[in-house]
């Protein structure tokens, strides 16, 4: 149930709240950012906002930062850093760094009670608000979490993955590679920032109120291991669940499309929790979950990175060598099939891993039997492959040339590479 509670917002007005430009620094980096504040009025409670991932400017949260504004916070929104923050780096204690100095900025304003300012975080801000609570306990009074996770990064990713390709009819065998294989690759080889981030100890370690805030329809957070993972964790929660509310606690249908405006209750309830924190736990049931997030385990010694590169690069060279390293009457018909199926496969499966990882899988076209048609080409090229080295093999058994020889050794070791990827499974 959602809590009950008596405060509304008014519409937007330019007179129901003032905007103050604001600068401050963390090391070397200076971020810009507006107060948003009712006119007039001391001792105030003051609310820093902390962006979710990727990309984000002030203006992206001004409408919720007017919203708490009209209920007498004092919000300071900013503009997230660029320098040091890419899909590929990026570090949650800097991020906290960030929060803290305006946190700063914040409590030395005079409308504002220096004792009464709280962060506020969304999806990766919500690893991000609680570690800046814990990093200075005596400044961060309070914290409110929105669609934040209880499980580390990489298990959240790999969940929202299997989710969005499910969601458009697929399933098995890319279904796997794309939220288990690669993922685990990606975490492998270092290029997933902060994949094993834990949000336990932080949690455990918190003495300040926290105001969690779920939608029951989040397809990009695990909610219902959330709820239960903050209740357990913490020492003084207020948890919430929103029915028809997806990640960013918008109205939705079924998690994936927004529908105008917020969850009803939201924003007053954020209002009057900050105004007024309650002192008693409380927190709603853990929403139901189709599926639970599985934890990723580590590569084995055949599964490293440099080990597949090196693989995948062997491969192109067989298949692509062979028409290229000529002889007197040509080759066999099965040895131009394994190389023009084989190299089709490589190549291919390639595109169809950056168009999933671009576009969560809405770029691969229609789904059959599960499977969207570039994968399914990719499957019958790669038994097409299989095939073909049969025929390599017999071939060379008869006539046992070096053209053959390197052709058949890349046919051999295509087999386990497309058993690996899914390529020769359902």
């Amino acid at each position: 149930m959602i809590l009950a509670v008596t405060a509304t917002a008014p519409p937007a007005s330019a007179a129901d709240v003032t905007n103050d430009d604001v600068t401050f620094r963390n090391g070397g980096v200076t971020l810009h950012g507006t107060v948003v504040a009712p006119p007039g009025g001391t001792k105030r409670p003051g609310l820093v906002m902390i962006h979710g991932s990727g990309e984000h400017s002030r203006d992206d949260y001004r409408f919720e930062a007017e919203a708490f504004a009209r209920q007498g916070i004092a919000t300071l929104i900013y503009d997230k850093r660029t320098e040091g923050y890419s899909q590929f780096e990026r570090s949650y204690s800097t991020l906290a760094d960030d929060a803290l100095a305006a946190v700063e900025e914040l409590r030395k304003r005079p409308e504002v009670d220096p004792a009464r300012v709280g962060v506020w975080g969304l999806s990766e801000g919500g690893w991000v608000a609680p570690l800046a609570a814990s990093k200075s306990p005596e400044h961060v009074a309070f914290v409110v979490t929105l669609g934040a996770n209880g499980v580390e990064p990489s298990r959240q990713q790999a969940w929202a993955i299997e989710n969005q390709l499910r969601r458009l009819g697929m399933d098995g065998s890319i279904v796997r590679m794309a939220s288990s294989t690669m993922m685990r690759q990606l975490v492998g080889s270092d290029v997933f920032p902060e994949a094993h981030y834990d949000p336990v100890p932080v949690l455990k370690s918190l003495r300040q109120p926290v105001l969690g805030l779920w939608g029951a329809k989040d397809v990009l957070t695990p909610p219902g291991e959330a709820v239960r993972i903050f209740r357990d964790s913490l020492a003084r929660y207020t948890l919430r669940v929103f029915p028809d509310a997806q990640h960013q606690l918008r109205r939705t249908t079924d998690g994936f499309d927004k529908l105008p405006g917020y969850a009803p209750g939201y924003l007053e309830l954020v209002g009057s929790w900050v105004n007024h924190p309650p002192s008693a736990p409380t927190a709603d049931a853990p929403p139901a979950q189709d599926r639970t997030s599985v934890e990723l385990t580590p590569l084995s010694w055949y599964e490293a990175t440099w080990l597949q590169l090196a693989v995948l690069a062997l491969l192109l060279v067989a298949f692509a060598s062979y028409p290229l390293l000529r002889r007197r009457g040509g080759g066999t018909r099965a040895a131009r099939w394994l190389a023009g199926t084989g190299l089709l496969a490589l190549l291919g499966f390639l595109v169809v891993d950056v168009l999933i990882q671009v576009t969560m899988g809405k770029g691969l076209g229609p789904v059959l039997a599960g499977r969207p048609l570039p994968w399914l080409a990719l499957q019958l090229l790669s038994v097409g492959a299989v095939a073909a080295t049969i025929g390599t093999a017999v071939a060379w058994w008869r006539n046992r040339g070096l053209r053959l020889g390197v052709l058949l050794a890349g046919g051999v070791l295509f087999v386990p590479w497309a058993l690996y990827w899914g390529l020769l499974t359902l």
